[in-house]
This record gives C-alpha cells, structure tokens and sequence, in this order.
C-alpha cells in the first residue's frame, strides 16, 4: 500500500531501500525477510513522503506526508 501510495514499482522502492527486488517481492508476499531489510524499506518509503500508521483500532494504514508550501 505505501509503495503503491508512492507510484513506486517493486524496482523502485529495491533502489531507495539498496535491497533486492526478490527481497521486495519476498516481503510483499508474507514471506521472511530480515529484519535490517525491512527497516531499509521502511525508511526508504518515509523518505519518500510515506507516513506509517501504527494499529488504532481501525488496522495499520498509510498516510502521505502534506507537500510543504514554498514560502
């Protein structure tokens, strides 16, 4: 949902995050990936503008962080 949020391919979120695609797709899947992988992503995807919502009753979600205006 982040990635997708972002209008990033699996490719492009590999590149930000300096991990590999197959670890993307393995991660995306439900399958194991390494912790250390999945904070690369995570913090690649906030880079990106993505904001994390943590479980509020409502289930975890994603935000896009507000454009900041030009003063």
């Amino acid at each position: 949902m982040a990635r997708a949020a972002l209008g990033w391919s699996t490719q492009d979120l590999a590149r930000e995050a300096a991990v590999g695609v197959n670890t993307v797709n393995r991660f995306e899947a439900g399958q194991d990936a390494r912790m250390s992988s999945v904070t690369k992503m995570q913090s690649a995807l906030e880079a990106g503008g993505v904001i994390l919502i943590e479980e509020n009753g409502e289930g975890p979600g994603v935000r896009l962080r507000k454009a900041r205006e030009e003063p």
